[in-house]
């Protein structure tokens, strides 16, 4: 359905992050793409095919809230940000470091004034996937967050000799995107992003960190305010997924504050599938009216942890947020690249399933 759809309570009790294992005829049609063999047309159908397979697949596993599995991208974040007017897409000497692994080498610079792009691919993505998921659920759509581009040396110093300037110009650009978004009937946006786990894992007690973390909290803040009120718009909190790899370290301890007390997201989806990512205590800060979604289970390995654990897990964290206020979901999505971390689909759809009948016994009346 392409008109504004109805939401109940978001997040979902039982939700996900939003990728998925990219499907073998979805590969197929890539690399037939990549090689000059079929034409635009011919991947958008394959790719409208497979995102609804994969609709009928989210919907037969339990889950009330269907994404695209971002299978019309590469990338988690790329593809949305090269689009942006004011940034390209390129190829670096090396690809970002995930420990032992290189991923793909491609990045992303900014070349000019940003603003949004009202022709932008996504829009188009979106309303494709709402048009597929029509009254069966809600659509859900994710874009990665506007502090993917406050990395140190992201800004054009030459274009924007000020971080003043270059911040306002990315908070009007993802401002116009979510009224974009809201304007082709999206109710249920995500933002994705990493930086906050990035500032976890590089901690200190400098001004500069201390800056890094104020203007992380300014940039989101500055769209929820502004965002239409039955918009619900979340965000996950990363710290990399790609192969099964993660690149950051970090409890939530040193951008508490900041995240948990200055932003008022309706949902923050949060990584705690390891103890790299620390205790609960940080969400001591969240005063508000959302939801925090623990990311207890892993899509990194095909592995099914213990009910009765996260369970307990869930139990402690409600020690700090009531539990009406908390929901459960993987840590990350499946594929946050279009190479998919190490399992099989079957492995996947076991693990949504375990969150789903996780979930159900913990909050039986929803």
């Amino acid at each position: 359905m392409t008109t504004a759809q109805k939401t109940t309570t978001l997040p979902f009790r039982a939700d996900h992050v939003g990728s998925f294992l990219r499907t073998e005829p979805l590969k197929e049609a890539r690399l037939k793409f990549t090689a000059g063999e079929i034409d635009t047309a011919a991947l958008d159908q394959v790719e409208t095919e497979e995102i609804t397979k994969l609709v009928k697949d989210q919907k037969e596993n339990g889950l009330e809230g269907f994404t695209d599995g971002e299978f019309r991208r590469s990338w988690w974040h790329i593809d949305f940000i090269e689009n942006l007017n004011g940034f390209e897409g390129y190829v670096p000497e090396h690809g970002y470091d995930f420990g032992d692994v290189e991923v793909r080498k491609y990045a992303f610079r900014n070349v000019g004034k940003i603003s949004f792009n009202p022709n932008h691919p996504f829009l188009a993505a979106f309303k494709s996937l709402n048009e597929i998921v029509g009254d069966q659920g809600v659509a859900k759509f994710t874009i990665p967050s506007p502090n993917e581009v406050f990395y140190p040396g992201y800004r054009n110093e030459e274009i924007y000799p000020s971080v003043e300037a270059y911040q306002a110009d990315v908070q009007q650009a993802y401002i116009d995107a979510v009224q974009a978004f809201y304007d082709l009937g999206c109710r249920y946006l995500q933002l994705d992003d990493v930086h906050w786990g990035f500032l976890c894992n590089f901690a200190d007690d400098s001004d500069e960190y201390k800056a890094s973390k104020r203007v992380a909290a300014e940039n989101v803040q500055a769209i929820i305010e502004a965002k239409p009120a039955d918009l619900v718009l979340t965000t996950h909190v990363c710290r990399g997924n790609y192969k099964s790899h993660h690149s950051l370290e970090g409890a939530y301890d040193p951008i508490a504050e900041e995240l948990f007390g200055q932003t008022s997201f309706d949902g923050y989806f949060l990584e705690y599938d390891t103890d790299r990512s620390g205790g609960f205590e940080p969400l001591a800060f969240f005063k508000g009216k959302g939801r925090i979604v623990l990311g207890l289970v892993t899509s990194k390995t095909a592995e099914l942890e213990d009910k009765e654990e996260i369970k307990a897990r869930i139990k402690e964290a409600s020690k700090y947020v009531p539990l009406d206020q908390l929901a459960l979901s993987t840590q990350c999505g499946f594929a946050s690249t279009e190479e998919g971390n190490l399992l099989t689909e079957a492995e996947q759809w076991a693990k949504v399933r375990h969150v789903v009948e996780i979930a159900k016994e913990v909050w039986p009346e929803d």
